[in-house]
Order: structure tokens, then C-alpha cells, then sequence
């Protein structure tokens, strides 16, 4: 097992209180488990670690802190490198709090081990909605964005424009599958069809054989249900077989502003995408985003490490309201009966089956000409209310819905 581990933020009250004594071995301890040097590195990796510090930083400016700390892993990309991390941190390294993991298949095995720990898991990263479906959890929040929000947001709008026919290029594990099964059936209710669709291993390097499919499939819309540089990889690709230019459109369904970064305006001009948060959005976030710039290596944040802030916040606001972070499904139903408000996110709610409800916002790619400068990417299309982002309540099979 590859893992490493940085105490990064200390603060110590003035004086122990009995209340003190109830923190758990009188450490706050949070953990941060991502991919650290893959493909999902410039999403959340390091990014998202300085945003978990942050949290803490601006939450005990104004609370008595208890001591906090900080540890990180790189899961790799693999369920078993992030179980076996997860089981170290809760036996061993009694970590209170496992946050972002990208990642979905990793992340529903850290979901079940969560739970059999009892203690708390607040996901920004990964996307399979099943979080809150069948595989929900009392000590589990699904915090910034999932698959059936991605395929709401932007499948219905492609849709509605005339992108009625779709063949999907799918990542081949839970989080692809998921995004594919959530965008399908947004467009078959909205009248759309699927034409055919084809699973690519993860990650991925040549999508030549699969581009080739899609292309020979006529369907207007090519639908990339991936991510990271296996989206990039893709639209470039594209590019070269001059699929665009034949008539086809690409949607990414997860595109990041760090893959937009990558691939430059001139390639990723166009595309429509749906997210939790921009960076260029609010005062708020254009303060926090140039603190985070200064801090990694000048890139702008991406929903998810801004989801990694967050989700900090909140679960600091409960545990010090509760003076206790040793039950986690206790802490959990304390985030959930607390209305959230911070500085990135503003107001929102967390819903029985451990949702975070809060707009979404449907982005269009600027061109080179419309864009003012470095990392000024996105156009908003369109702002999807709170009530409407997400999937119904009484829609996703969560057994903790009554």
C-alpha cells in the first residue's frame, strides 16, 4: 500500500473542557483520499487537500478549535488501494472523516466501510449517484454533484436544441456506467434515442476503435460518459478524425475546468457541460480561487476541490455544535439537520438520503475571441434551481427514504 500522511492543521483550544474530552482521542481527524498522480490529479489531488486546510482555517476564525489535523492518500484509481487505506485510517490511524475520493467504485467501497466503522464520509469527487440510491448510508453526504444532475442538466439541454440522437463512449466501471444509464434516460424522456454506446477501458490512451463506432453510428450527439484525461484524450482524438467537422457534436458530461485548461479554447470551444461551481462566479469564490491559485502552482480550483471546502465546513459546524465527533451517523444527522451555508456554496440542505441540495449552473466553452484572459472558460446557459438539480427524493431507491 502506497499512502502518505501530513499533519497539516493544528489548533488547540486554550484550555481542555469536559466538552474537549468528548472529541475522540482529542483529535478532529480528517482525511483526504484522492488521486493524487493520475488522471484525476489536477481536479482534486494536492487541490483538494489545501482546501480541506482551508476549511479549517477560515471555521476557527471565528469557533474555539479543537485540535485538528489533516492526513492524505493517493488511492490510485483502485478500490482495493483506497478499502485497504480506508481500514488503516479508522483500525489504526483513527481518522474521524474520509473526504473527496474521486473515483466511484472506490468510493462505494469506502461508503460500506464507513458505515460498518460508523464513522462519517463526505464525497466531492465521485459522481455515481447510487450514493444516494440503493447504496446510501446514514454516514455518508454525496456533497457537490452527481451523474443524474450531469445528465439533467446537460442531456435535457442538448435535447431540447436538437441533439435527439445519441451513441454514448463510456468509461467501463461504476462511474460511467452510472452517468450513462442517468444521461440515457434523460434523453429517452425527452424524446431523444440512444443509437448505441460502447465501454472503453479505464483509463484510457487510444479511443481511436471506439471513436470510429461512434461515428459510423450517424448519431448526432456523441456522448463522453468519462472523465479527466480520458475526456481530453477523447476530444482530441476527435479532433483528428475530424468528427466534429463531419457533422457530430461531442457533449462531456463530466468536464472540469482543468480538463477545459488542457485542452485550450481553440479544441474545447462549444461544449456545454454541467456544474456545481465556477470559480469567476461570486466575490466569494474569485477570493478563494485567487488564495488557491497562489498556493497551486496557478491553477484555478475546480467544483470539487471548492466541494472538499465545503463539506469541511459543514462537518466542523456539526461536530462543534455537538461537542462530539465519536458517533459518526450522529454527526451525519446533525450536517443534515442544519441548514449549509458557507462562502463558496451559499445556502443549501442535505436531504434524508444524505444529498447536498444546491444549484447547478449549465455552461457553454467560450471561444478564443470571447474569452478575456487565462482561465475566463465558461459562458452561463442556464441556472438549475436547487428543487430541480437533483433527483427526486422518492425517485432513487434509498432505503433511509420513509
Amino acid at each position: 500500500m502506497r499512502w502518505k500522511a501530513l499533519a497539516l492543521a493544528t489548533l488547540t483550544a486554550c484550555a481542555a473542557t469536559a466538552a474537549h474530552a468528548q472529541i475522540s482521542d482529542g483529535v478532529i481527524k480528517i482525511g483526504v483520499m484522492n488521486d493524487q498522480s493520475g488522471l484525476y490529479a489536477d481536479l482534486s489531488g494536492q487541490g483538494s487537500v489545501w482546501a480541506a486546510r482551508k476549511a479549517i482555517e477560515d471555521f476557527c476564525k471565528t469557533t474555539k478549535c479543537e485540535k485538528i489535523e489533516v492526513v492524505f492518500a493517493d488511492h490510485q484509481n483502485k478500490p482495493d488501494i483506497g478499502s485497504t487505506t480506508v481500514r488503516q485510517w479508522f483500525d489504526v490511524d483513527k481518522v474521524d472523516v474520509v473526504v473527496d475520493v474521486p473515483t466511484s467504485s472506490v468510493a462505494l467501497g469506502v461508503n460500506n466501510i464507513t458505515k460498518e466503522k460508523n464513522k462519517v464520509f463526505l464525497v466531492s469527487g465521485a459522481a455515481a449517484s447510487d450514493l444516494t440510491g440503493k447504496a446510501c448510508s446514514p454516514n455518508t453526504v454525496h456533497w457537490t454533484y452527481d451523474t443524474w444532475a450531469l445528465a439533467n442538466g446537460t442531456g435535457n439541454a442538448i435535447v431540447k436544441t436538437g441533439g435527439d440522437s445519441w451513441f454514448f463512449l463510456t468509461a467501463d466501471y461504476a462511474f460511467g456506467h452510472a452517468l450513462e444509464r442517468d444521461t440515457a434516460a434523460v434523453v429517452e424522456k425527452s424524446g431523444g434515442k440512444v443509437l448505441g454506446k460502447v465501454r472503453h477501458p479505464f483509463p484510457g490512451q487510444d479511443f481511436s476503435s471506439f471513436l470510429l463506432q461512434a461515428q459510423q453510428s450517424k448519431a448526432k450527439i456523441i456522448g463522453l460518459a468519462n472523465a479527466g484525461s480520458d475526456t481530453t484524450n477523447a476530444i482530441k482524438q476527435a479532433a483528428e478524425f475530424g468528427i466534429v467537422q463531419g457533422g457530430q457534436k461531442l457533449a462531456g458530461l463530466l468536464v472540469f475546468i482543468t480538463d477545459v485548461h488542457a485542452l485550450g479554447l481553440q479544441t474545447a470551444q462549444g461544449l456545454i457541460m454541467t456544474e456545481a461551481w465556477y470559480w469567476d462566479q461570486t466575490d466569494a469564490n474569485r477570493a478563494f480561487s485567487t488564495e488557491f491559485e497562489k498556493a497551486n502552482k496557478g491553477n484555478k480550483p475546480t467544483m470539487v476541490q471548492a466541494g472538499v471546502y465545503s463539506s469541511v465546513f459543514h462537518y466542523l459546524k456539526a461536530v462543534h455544535e455537538m461537542k462530539s465527533d465519536a458517533d459518526g451517523a450522529a454527526v451525519v444527522a446533525k450536517m443534515k439537520a442544519t441548514p449549509t451555508e458557507d462562502a463558496l456554496f451559499g445556502k443549501g440542505s442535505i436531504r434524508v438520503d444524505g444529498r447536498k441540495i444546491h444549484d447547478m449552473y449549465l455552461y457553454e466553452v467560450k471561444s478564443p475571441a470571447q474569452s478575456k484572459g487565462k482561465w475566463d472558460y465558461y459562458t452561463l446557459r442556464a441556472t438549475i434551481p436547487a428543487a430541480e438539480a437533483f433527483r427526486p427524493l422518492d425517485q432513487g431507491g434509498c432505503p433511509l427514504v420513509k
